[in-house]
């Protein structure tokens, strides 16, 4: 942003040239590859939505319990999972699901959005305006979300996920939830392990569960929002067998 403005700055005539370019400082390299020790397995996560529903007074974790599913299941960003609709979900009575979303709420400072609100409605992320991305959800999360709106109903404007007042649920409410959560589904061990830490750690293991279960990475990619370029960059070290596999391919190789 900052080089942008004097960018801008130059183009009207306020500077000959920019004079960040003359800053000799290469970035630290970030770290993008997923930490395997995150992911969580399907009876890891059974066990966490259990849990939710012991959580908070009120019906505070079982009225996040449906979030946390569609985070892992669907491995839907937290910011996809605050917007869902009622009207983006089929839901059939048995069988497979589908979500089709189209619109994310991430949470930014009042001051920086049109609305003045910390929420502001916008497309999918990496994607273009008005693009929507279509994923399949299974039984046992379409049961999830059915139970979830008969019990809570919808937000004024459809949304799945609200405040007992109708709000948009915010970071820190679904993060100090997830955080009791964990104590509660956990062993001591891994409470204090980066195992699920975030709940933004659910979607990374759902993402992980399908490409461990054999699912071609272009259709990952897909359901995920991700190029397959990107997709296996980030979670190279969460696809399980690949070491197995090599090596029995170089014993294959020297033996030859």
């Amino acid at each position: 942003m900052l080089y942008n403005a004097f960018e801008y700055a130059v183009e009207v005539g306020e500077y000959e040239r920019n004079p960040i370019d003359s800053v000799k400082w290469t970035p630290p390299k970030l770290a993008d590859e997923v930490d395997w020790r995150v992911v969580i397995s399907p009876r890891q996560m059974r066990e966490c939505l259990t849990a939710a529903t012991y959580v908070g007074q009120r019906g505070r974790g079982r009225r996040l319990r449906a979030l946390y599913a569609c985070m892992y299941y669907a491995a839907l960003r937290p910011a996809e999972a605050v917007a869902l609709c009622k009207e983006d979900c089929h839901l059939p009575e048995e069988g497979w699901g589908k979500i089709v979303l189209s619109k994310s709420l991430p949470e930014t400072g009042s001051r920086w959005t049109d609305s003045g609100t910390t929420h502001e409605r916008r497309g999918l992320k990496l994607r273009p305006v008005n693009e929507v991305r279509t994923v399949p959800i299974p039984p046992v999360l379409v049961k999830i979300l059915r139970e979830h709106i008969r019990e809570f109903g919808t937000a004024e404007d459809g949304r799945l996920f609200q405040t007992e007042r109708g709000g948009v649920v915010g970071s820190t409410a679904y993060g100090d939830v997830w955080a009791e959560i964990r104590k509660l589904a956990f062993t001591p061990e891994q409470v204090v392990s980066p195992l699920a830490r975030r709940p933004y750690d659910l979607r990374h293991a759902g993402v992980s569960l399908w490409l461990n279960s054999g699912v071609p990475p272009t259709e990952v990619a897909e359901r995920a929002g991700h190029s397959v370029n990107v997709l296996l960059r980030i979670y190279a070290k969460c696809i399980d067998g690949q070491q197995d596999r090599a090596n029995e391919r170089i014993d294959d190789a020297l033996g030859a």
